[in-house]
């Protein structure tokens, strides 16, 4: 839930007197880039029946790493049907490249998402359109993934069978 100007990061609060900072899209190049991660996100909820399906039910959401304080990563996979969508958040300024995540199926996960790309006005590390499942075991699964986490950033991938 969004409310008044967070949808392109307006700095102040709302004012019912006023009108929303709409000429921000204008003169920063980041706010247009948190509109456009606002709307990307919401067309991924629309599309991907694993974003919103299950949602409430144990079946929808499987935790894949929720103990890695050290690097202040956790990444979980949300399901429906044939569907899986993996989210993986780096909450520290800090890149990291190279880091190994198990995933629970075998196949390619196509990058949607990337909240550091650079139309969103981040720095654009990332994991060039995706990256295939390798037979490492990681996490008590057999698979895994071996991704780019940019600093401060979440990045969104789609299971796609091989």
């Amino acid at each position: 839930l969004l409310f008044m100007g967070c949808e392109f990061a307006q700095g102040k609060e709302w004012d019912h007197d006023n009108s929303l900072d709409w000429h921000l899209l204008e003169e920063n190049h980041w706010h247009p880039g948190v509109k456009r991660l606002v709307e990307d996100l919401n067309g991924l909820y629309k599309r991907a029946p694993a974003m919103h399906y299950d949602d409430c039910e144990a079946r929808g959401f499987e935790w894949l790493d929720a103990d890695d304080s050290g690097a202040s990563v956790f990444a979980f996979a949300r399901k429906a049907h044939n569907d899986v969508i993996i989210v993986v958040s780096n909450m520290t300024p800090v890149l990291r490249e190279g880091y190994r995540l198990g995933v629970p199926r075998k196949g390619f996960y196509k990058e949607l998402i990337n909240t550091d790309a650079a139309i969103y006005g981040g720095s654009d590390k990332g994991n060039a359109g995706g990256v295939p499942t390798e037979v490492i075991d990681s996490h008590g699964r057999e698979q895994s993934i071996c991704i780019t986490l940019p600093p401060l950033a979440t990045v969104f991938f789609e299971w796609q069978p091989e």
